[in-house]
């Protein structure tokens, strides 16, 4: 066995500077594009400032500018990569979160709330184009996230699928809050969960979205309340997670890997894996403990496993930046889900300082444990090349002796 660690990160970002993705926008959507960017541009900034990172974030982007190309200049992303030993990742949209984003709200904060939803899909396909090119440059190296408005049109979303496999992109990334349209345990969602499975395409929720006027107030970001809304943002990262995991409860109860058994769906960010268990606890008690009830009716004759069994054999969790204490649980969390990611390149991950964060974190960790984590279990989950990625790990790999007392 090499003493270089193969590594993957489940999540690292791209995107363009917004302006730029104009070329990538059908041509009929260029004035809107034109008109759209500073207006989201405004918006992306007073949020920043609401939220008081403007500073923070400023004062840690200003030594790593040139770095931070990363986000869209494949030659510094390279770099990075080699730097943070990761010999292969799984890309999501907003290069730079706060400023490379999908026009049209096509980013992570997808959301049928307040959107076009012919130009939302305009966005999402014009990131979807240019990250079909980024990960041209290895597609063994680099897995794209393509962003998909699924809740506007299964048909599109079916079409778009068939259009992200034929162009290089294996995973598709979903909104996490539906709003006023069917929930995904409606069964008119079953052929999109079709094309996925055949395709081998990865089902994917990421962290962020949520109703955030709820915490911020009904006019925000155009209006700053944060003087008469204290604590806005404690109960925003408090419930965040919820929102994260909402689609796999109603995609669990709703049957659909019962329907579909080889569909794979990854959470990703969470930021809090310790409640998984208790999670999943909750969803059993209610399939196992029918005395309790019986009395709703029958819920569950259309699963032939408990919620937390489809969990272990369909689902991942992207444990970006992960805490030592999550990975101790990691037998009650389940050790083949967990999969980590570095968060490349945003303020709240690993990287610049990946490196150290190994050493910190795995100090004394369970080696064979601790491997999979890193790479073995998103190699397996996503079907990577191994041998290819073995080869580019003997480069740049971390060293096993992260796992030393």
């Amino acid at each position: 066995m090499t003493d270089r660690l193969t590594v993957v990160s489940t999540d690292c970002h791209a995107g363009l500077p917004i302006a730029q993705y104009k070329p990538y926008v059908d041509s009929k959507y260029h004035d809107f594009i034109d008109m759209a960017v500073d207006v989201q541009i405004d918006m992306m900034d007073k949020a920043e400032q609401q939220f008081l990172i403007k500073e923070i974030n400023d004062e840690w982007r200003a030594p790593i500018q040139q770095e931070l190309t990363g986000a869209w200049e494949y030659s510094e992303r390279h770099k990075m990569l080699a730097k943070d030993g990761i010999a292969a990742e799984i890309i999501f949209p907003d290069g730079i979160t706060e400023q490379n984003t999908p026009p049209f709200g096509a980013g992570l904060g997808l959301s049928p709330k307040d959107a076009v939803p012919e130009l939302q899909w305009a966005g999402a396909m014009a990131h979807n184009r240019w990250l079909s090119e980024l990960v041209e440059n290895d597609p063994k190296r680099h897995f794209g996230v393509a962003s998909i408005p699924l809740l506007f049109d299964v048909q599109q979303a079916v079409d778009a699928a068939r259009w992200c496999h034929e162009n290089g992109l294996k995973g598709v990334m979903l909104p996490t809050m539906w709003g006023e349209h069917a929930a995904y345990h409606d069964i008119k969602y079953d052929p999109f969960w079709e094309i996925c499975e055949d395709l081998g395409i990865v089902i994917h929720f990421h962290s962020g979205p949520a109703p955030h006027n709820e915490y911020f107030g009904p006019a925000f970001p155009n209006e700053d309340r944060s003087a008469e809304l204290p604590g806005a943002m404690g109960a925003y990262v408090s419930e965040v997670m919820f929102w994260l995991y909402r689609p796999l409860t109603f995609m669990l109860w709703g049957g659909v890997f019962e329907r579909f058994p080889r569909l794979k769906a990854m959470v990703v960010e969470g930021g809090t894996m310790f409640m998984v268990p208790s999670w999943l606890m909750l969803l059993d008690h209610n399939y196992t403990d029918i005395q309790f009830s019986a009395k709703l009716g029958d819920f569950r004759s259309h699963l032939s496993m408990a919620p937390s069994e489809y969990f272990a054999r369909n689902c991942g969790i992207g444990a970006s930046c992960v805490p030592r204490r999550d990975l101790d649980m990691r037998d009650q969390i389940g050790l083949e889900q967990i999969m980590w990611g570095s968060d490349f390149p945003h303020p709240e991950g690993t990287w610049p300082n990946t490196a150290q964060y190994y050493l910190d974190t795995f100090k004394g960790f369970d080696a064979e444990a601790g491997r999979k984590i890193l790479g073995g279990n998103a190699i397996e989950f996503y079907g990577l090349d191994r041998a290819y990625l073995d080869g580019l790990a003997a480069n740049i790999g971390p060293s096993k002796d992260i796992f030393a007392a």
